[in-house]
């Protein structure tokens, strides 16, 4: 049983996660997330949030998991976003072509069209996995789920593949509601949705996931990044571009300081490198070290439509090796620009001109006489649906193609409208910003933290998980079913719920049971009402990871706890608070 079955078997076992709708045979890529997952999901999301969202000033929204055609015809999801599959010609069994092939052991790249990916299965003599049989051609198969918004048949609408667009839709709302100037971070954490064509990685390729992802838009003009200068000397692993091209199959990445990778031209984006060295960091406090950490450069045809640098944040773990976590990326004006596009709305920024200038301002104004004369009694129709349409899409198609549509069949003419040409002073002038993008996927990341934290000692499961990410973060235990014991033991098992922790109470079975049953959930710290606390009001601290045990007041439990939660080891708070060593069983 390699680690990662492990991992899966106590998380099942202890309610951290398990298949979903299992008593109807389960669904492939739908996983349930327990009463554990759930506190370490959330104390995941709350760390991300403190260190990209608050730390910055930055906002946060919640935006549909529901959008129409348009916004993913505009963001070009419908148009790129695909996967090729792969058909069993005897068995019917689909697969996701590159991911079949790196099952076998053959690397390929994202960039493969269907007919690479042919050439490969054919080259290779692979077969169909479930019954050897041969595969058919492969192609194109869209991973966004389709519906329908409402009970009408064309009103076509997808689940969100990522939560961006959202972000991307509303910025013209944020930046006035807020009244930010540039930049301006948006953050978002909830749901996307995937529809993989055979997730077979348990946790690590799921249909449907939490996501963690910011937007910071900039001037192109200046890319701001105010928080650089403190990370210059901050060292990543980067599997760059070069290093990749060289054909070292032994080099997992080359570790090099933010400083080097900008001045390299490995990194082009100052905000960028700062994510990039943000997240590292954050990946560090969940428990994996920065050794089992990369940042994997996307080449041409690999990157998403949408970017011109991208680079994947990943973890290597035990049986999947190197694993994406998150996606950092450069999408430059892209997305605002084709919803600019698409929409003919105002999603522009402005800056202020160094120096005032003069610039021609012509206006496009209908001309109710002329319209009257020629179309009569639909005036009033006409003149209506004018003042529903934005002027600048107007003007737009008057000045562009002589004519614009108002529906109904009707077509204006660019004879129908003056056309007001005037002088005009300007301070400030629009463009559109550009955006940097760190992604993070939390379903990933909490099983990577889980496999990073998984420990066996003399025979037992430890989860050493960091303690300010437990899902519990202090046990309460009386030593033996003492009914003294047990009200003592519930009075601290209150007072501490109260001071805000998380706290678990058991008062069954053999003592080491009980510790062993809470090291296995990752609880750091144990306390344990024993008869010497009827004589001198103390209670035993137990540390998850050493299974050492000092005597502390109880008056003093809470300020151990809020240190050891800060992250300070269990031996340094419990020297600086002179506790006494207690030797009892494990």
């Amino acid at each position: 049983m390699d680690k990662a079955e492990k991992v899966v078997n106590l998380a099942i076992r202890r309610g951290f996660f398990w298949p979903a709708y299992e008593i109807y045979g389960g669904v492939a890529g739908l996983y349930v997330w327990g009463p554990l997952g759930v506190k370490l999901k959330r104390k995941v999301a709350d760390l991300w949030r403190a260190m990209f969202v608050e730390a910055h000033d930055f906002i946060e929204i919640d935006s549909p998991s529901i959008a129409p055609h348009i916004v993913f015809e505009a963001s070009g999801h419908v148009e790129h976003f695909k996967d090729i599959m792969v058909v069993c010609s005897k068995c019917g069994r689909r697969y996701r072509g590159d991911t079949l092939l790196k099952e076998k052991g053959i690397e390929v790249s994202e960039a493969l069209k269907p007919s690479d990916i042919d050439e490969l299965i054919e080259k290779y003599d692979i077969k169909c996995p479930t019954c050897g049989g041969d595969f058919e051609k492969s192609s194109y198969f869209t991973t966004m789920f389709k519906t329908t918004i409402g009970p009408y048949k064309e009103a076509i609408g997808y689940l969100r593949p990522e939560t961006a667009q959202g972000m991307f839709v509303e910025f013209a709302r944020i930046r006035e509601i807020t009244r930010r100037r540039m930049p301006i971070g948006i953050a978002q954490i909830g749901r996307g949705f995937r529809n993989e064509i055979s997730p077979r990685q348990g946790p690590i390729r799921l249909r449907e996931f939490d996501m963690m992802e910011l937007e910071y838009f900039y001037d192109p003009k200046d890319e701001y990044c105010p928080w650089i200068n403190e990370y210059l000397d901050f060292e990543i692993n980067l599997y760059h571009r070069e290093l990749i091209l060289s054909g070292k199959k032994d080099v997992e990445y080359e570790t090099m300081s933010i400083k080097e990778a900008l001045d390299r031209g490995i990194i082009k984006s100052k905000c960028m490198a700062y994510f990039m060295a943000l997240a590292t960091e954050f990946l560090e406090l969940l428990g994996i070290p920065r050794k089992y950490q990369r940042f994997r450069e996307k080449l041409e045809g690999e990157r998403a439509h949408y970017a011109v640098q991208t680079f994947d944040q990943e973890v290597k773990l035990t049986r999947w090796g190197w694993i994406e976590v998150s996606g950092h990326a450069n999408r430059t004006n892209y997305d605002l620009s084709r919803h600019i596009k698409f929409s003919g709305k105002d999603l522009y920024a402005y800056r202020k001109l160094d120096k005032p200038r003069e610039i021609e301002e012509i206006d496009v104004v209908p001309d109710p006489k002329k319209i009257k004369e020629r179309f009569g009694s639909r005036i009033g129709f006409i003149m209506s649906r004018l003042s529903k349409m934005d002027r600048e899409m107007i003007k737009r198609e008057i000045l562009s193609k002589g004519y614009v549509e108002v529906g109904d069949g009707i077509v204006l003419n660019r004879d129908l409208f003056r056309i007001d040409k005037k002088m005009k002073r300007v301070e400030v002038e629009a463009y559109i910003p550009h955006v940097v993008e760190p992604s993070f996927g939390l379903d990933r990341i909490c099983y990577s933290i889980l496999e990073y934290s998984y420990k066996e000692k003399e025979g037992r499961i430890i989860l050493s998980l960091p303690p300010y990410i437990a899902p519990y973060e202090v046990a309460v235990f009386p030593l033996i079913q003492d009914n003294k014991l047990i009200e003592i033991a519930r009075e601290i098992w209150s007072m501490l719920k109260e001071n805000g922790f998380s706290v678990i109470y058991d008062e069954g079975e053999s003592i080491g049971r009980r510790y062993a049953r809470v090291d296995e959930i990752g609880v750091p710290i144990a306390v344990t009402v024993d008869y010497q606390t009827l004589e001198d009001n103390t209670v035993t601290v137990r540390d998850r990871d050493t299974w050492i045990q000092y005597r502390i007041d109880i008056p003093k439990l809470t300020e151990f706890i809020n240190k050891v939660l800060e992250g300070c080891s269990f031996t340094s708070v419990a020297s600086e608070m002179s506790l006494r060593l207690y030797n009892s069983t494990h």
